[in-house]
């Protein structure tokens, strides 16, 4: 059949404006993100399971329950990128551009807001560290995770006890040096703050006994005395391109989603408009 003249030149039927490697490149990224939100659920439910009914998490909020909280979240998000790729969905593409650029930009201010504000947010990590010393024995997880840090570490060389001091441990009602505390432990430390005993093959769990009542000379031939809080500001402007190269590989990722989604919306739109043009001209008889 003739077509108008100055009219455009139609695309075949089969032509689709939606790139397959786009639509399924972003249906697999977000299908490997998917897989890894469950397993962080599956993990968070199993390790708070695991724990006593009178168990608490002494630090802000219980890992276990933060882990659950993300990754259900991270799932009804890559849902919504697996889903709206599969089956071509502006609305839900959208979604999950939309909350995928707040994460990005939530990540993005606290990073700042962390490094312009670094005193509030030393008194902040300083609160939490005592909290955690006050509650040491009341969660095992808790305790394991403070020995974890104390420890002399190849890569993290943290090394330290407490938070300003080896002092700090204090405050902890199994560890305080008053005189009416009936605990073996009085005016110890534990012994992740003891500095490492070469080919030692059990571990002396009572190596920090009385470490309290020396000055930081005499304690610092047995423990280790700086405080963990210096440790870590130490590490943090020792390590600055490592955190910047773990902050640049977190989002990547991100930015790589959001401009695929966003593709992907264009070309899904493109793809309409021409099905649209389609229908309206098919019986013109000058098409």
């Amino acid at each position: 059949m003739a077509r108008r003249p100055g009219a455009p030149a139609p695309y075949g039927e089969e032509f689709s404006f939606v790139s397959p490697l786009v639509k399924y490149l972003l249906f697999f990224f977000n299908m490997l993100f998917w897989v890894i939100s469950m397993v962080m659920v599956g993990v968070g439910v199993y390790a708070r399971l695991m724990k006593h009914a009178a168990a608490l998490a002494y630090l802000e909020v219980d890992p276990a329950i933060l882990l659950i909280v993300v990754g259900v979240l991270m799932f009804l998000l890559t849902f919504c990128g697996c889903i709206g790729s599969l089956r071509e969905n502006i609305c839900l593409l959208q979604t999950f551009s939309f909350c995928l650029t707040i994460v990005f930009l939530l990540q993005l201010a606290a990073g700042v807001l962390g490094f312009v504000f670094s005193d509030k947010a030393r008194g902040k990590v300083n609160e939490i560290i005592n909290n955690a010393i006050v509650h040491y024995r009341d969660d095992l997880d808790l305790q394991n995770l403070i020995d974890f840090g104390q420890k002399k570490w190849a890569f993290l060389q943290f090394s330290c006890c407490g938070g300003i001091s080896y002092k700090d441990w204090s405050q902890n009602m199994y560890f305080n040096c008053s005189d009416d505390n009936p605990s073996r432990e009085r005016c110890s430390v534990p012994y992740s703050c003891c500095l490492p005993t070469p080919n030692q093959a059990v571990i002396n769990t009572m190596c920090g006994q009385g470490m309290q009542d020396f000055d930081y000379l005499e304690a610092s031939k047995v423990i280790y005395t700086n405080g963990c809080i210096d440790k870590l500001v130490n590490w943090i402007h020792s390590n600055l391109f490592l955190l910047g190269g773990v902050a640049l590989g977190l989002a990547i990722p991100q930015l790589v989603g959001i401009l695929l989604s966003q593709i992907l919306v264009n070309q899904i739109k493109d793809q309409i408009k021409l099905q649209l043009y389609n229908q309206q001209h098919r019986a013109d008889p000058w098409y």
